[in-house]
């Protein structure tokens, strides 16, 4: 990315979030898997969203068998299934590494974990799903078929290929020596392989976002069970904006200083607010947030320490 797409991704950055409303729904499921529509559609509002927006999202769940529906309207249960609370999962795991990374926790063994794989064209939605898979795990594609990542993927790789019924096709290999083309060093192959600003760019984003919102939740204004959800889902939604596409590079590899340390240790600090307020407020914590709360607890801990 050039300096001038990146000055024109600066200028645009606001402390306004938008929040998909499927996001917003995973976002609320709870830890016994129900979502309380009534605060759906509470959070929603205060989000600016529409009824109808919020009951097309939940008819469209429904029938992707991602969540079951009992009761009508405002006091309707809305209940996840297996497969969508297993969903949300990893994603915690994964903020748990990075804080690791911010506080010098996890340095890199200097290994590279690599991934291959040949399918033919009749196994051709195997093949896209795995590539798809590789790539939100943090990988580039170093030629055909061969995808690279500098944290051990190999277990989330292994269960991807398991899900697609395509183990046998798939080749794990780790070395300490790669080079593509006139690249050599660990640095210049990381500049290579991923974009570094586009990378940079989103966090900046999280942080001007999370900035406010510590602020207001650091304020004496008194927040409502609704407020401090639709905070915890603004949070969520730019988090995951930014960590979705990030391959959580290890710090030996990314210039300095790197704009993702100083946004989540902001995001941290937001999570520890929240869940202060939540138990201030006795609100239940959805499912999601308690796990954020948790990884984030456990990084403000290790930066006090």
């Amino acid at each position: 990315m050039t300096d001038r797409v990146t000055d024109r991704l600066a200028d645009r950055v606001t402390d306004r979030v938008e929040v998909p409303t499927r996001m917003l729904v995973h976002a609320l499921i709870r830890e016994d898997g129900t979502v309380d529509t009534g605060e759906l559609y509470g959070v929603a509002d205060v989000l600016g969203m529409s009824d109808q927006q919020v009951r097309l999202c939940i008819k469209r769940l429904v029938a992707e068998g991602r969540l079951t529906h009992e009761g009508r309207g405002r006091k309707a249960v809305l209940h996840a299934t297996g497969d969508t609370v297993r969903t949300l999962a990893p994603h915690p795991d994964f903020l748990r590494h990075a804080f690791r990374q911010d506080a010098g926790l996890a340095p890199w063994d200097g290994v590279w974990h690599l991934a291959a794989f040949a399918l033919p064209e009749t196994e051709r939605a195997a093949r896209d799903s795995l590539r798809d898979t590789l790539v939100h795990l943090g990988g580039a594609p170093l030629q055909g078929g061969l995808y690279v990542s500098a944290n051990p993927w190999e277990p989330y790789v292994e269960e991807a290929a398991d899900r697609f019924g395509v183990r046998s096709a798939l080749t794990l290999l780790t070395t300490s020596d790669l080079r593509r083309g006139e690249h050599r060093t660990p640095a210049e192959l990381s500049r290579a392989l991923w974009p570094h600003d586009e990378i940079a760019a989103r966090y900046d984003r999280l942080a001007a976002v999370a900035r406010p919102r510590l602020a207001r939740l650091a304020s004496p204004e008194v927040l409502d069970p609704p407020q401090l959800l639709t905070l915890a889902v603004e949070l969520a939604a730019e988090l995951g904006r930014a960590m979705d596409p990030d391959p959580l590079l290890p710090p030996e590899l990314l210039p300095a200083p790197w704009p993702g340390a100083e946004a989540r240790t902001l995001v941290a600090r937001c999570w520890e607010a929240l869940d202060v307020r939540a138990k201030e407020a006795a609100a239940d914590s959805p499912l999601l947030f308690r796990a954020y709360a948790e990884a984030a607890g456990e990084a403000v801990a290790g930066v006090r320490d």
